[in-house]
């Protein structure tokens, strides 16, 4: 149902500074901690000794311990020790491949002899002081293709978001889908068009004025397994759009990570990259909460559209021009999963055959 031998954002650091974390990431049960060296581990949330959630246990002196019988496991996924017990012998557990970069922590959840930290995506905006960025998380109940539709197509901001940053011009503005290797690219522009009120308060908090026209446009880019960034931003009309000069327009970058948690369900990590008033606070914290409430329109409409499709599992589906980027990205998910398949039967054949 999804790629496996590739990055998932799995969490924030802040969400296990407490206690360990147990998420389930592609149908897998993970539970993500630190070690005695303070690195990030992530194991089976699996104890061997009764099957209990590793996740309801707490950090001993960088090692897991079971909530249940005190059980005691390393990063590797091996038994430490227990008390009164010698459980050195004992069967160990899966150990994810884990990194902490950008602000993140990504996990592989497939093949650990395939996995490469160069393949994580390199993020320009997290390692620079002239960016500002703030986000959140949701837990939608949505396969994972359905957000990557949405985010790829946003035509629909004219009736979801009608109140924040739809408007009829969107839908009047015919996009444009190129496919450059794994990339997938939508683009649309929009001339001398009225800014809606998120644009609005984005021009404010720029100082600029927000009741003249503008130019605005919206540039998706999806890349393998999930992740959708968009460039999105207004410009004083004339000025000339999306290369106008700093001091002439808002703009931003959207930030989209779809982290599948089974086949109907994601962890979504949403945020907003910009390069204006990067020390500005406050500023982060109101666009934030701005954003956070447009994404939340989002999820009520995508977990009714999982309801819908999962009540009509046969029902075939329309496919217009606005959804030429959604379908070039399932393309390329299709063919990933589908070569992970073959990789998976040919080294079975070779195992029976030995």
């Amino acid at each position: 149902m999804f790629p496996k031998n590739t990055w998932y954002v799995a969490c924030t650091p802040d969400e296990f500074e407490q206690a360990p974390l147990g998420r389930k990431i592609c149908n897998e049960s993970i539970v993500f901690f630190r070690d005695e060296e303070g690195r990030v581990a992530a194991v089976e949330d699996f104890c061997p000794h009764r099957g209990a959630p590793l996740s309801l246990g707490f950090v001993r002196d960088g090692k897991l311990v079971c909530g249940y019988h005190g059980l005691e496991m390393s990063r590797t996924g091996h038994c430490s020790s227990m008390p009164g017990q010698r459980v050195k012998g004992f069967p160990g557990i899966k150990a994810y491949p884990v990194v902490e970069r950008h602000g993140f922590v990504w996990v592989w959840p497939g093949d650990a002899s395939l996995a490469d930290p160069e393949k994580i995506p390199h993020l320009h905006w997290a390692e620079s002081p002239d960016w500002a960025y703030g986000g959140g998380l949701y837990h939608i109940h949505c396969g994972f293709r359905l957000m990557v539709d949405n985010l790829m197509d946003l035509t629909h901001e004219t009736y979801v978001h009608a109140s924040s940053i739809g408007q009829p011009e969107i839908e009047e503005a015919a996009p444009k889908t190129a496919v450059n290797g794994e990339e997938v690219v939508t683009s649309r522009t929009m001339e001398n068009i009225p800014a809606p009120p998120f644009w609005q308060a984005a021009l404010r908090g720029n100082d600029l004025a927000d009741d003249v026209p503008v130019d605005r446009w919206q540039i998706c880019r999806f890349t393998p397994p999930s992740h959708v960034m968009i460039e999105v931003g207004v410009a004083h009309a004339g000025k000339g759009g999306y290369d106008a000069p700093a001091d002439a327009k808002a703009s931003s970058i959207v930030v989209d990570f779809i982290t599948p948690e089974t086949e109907t369900s994601i962890w979504y990590f949403w945020g907003m990259a910009r390069n204006f008033k990067p020390e500005d606070d406050q500023l982060t914290a109101t666009i934030r909460e701005g954003q956070g409430k447009i994404f939340a329109e989002d999820l009520d409409m995508l977990e009714a559209q999982q309801r819908n499709l999962s009540t009509y599992p046969d029902r075939q589906l329309l496919k217009l021009n606005i959804d030429g980027g959604g379908v070039q990205a399932r393309r390329i998910i299709e063919r990933l999963i589908a070569e992970e398949q073959a990789t998976a039967e040919t080294t079975l054949k070779k195992v029976g055959s030995a």
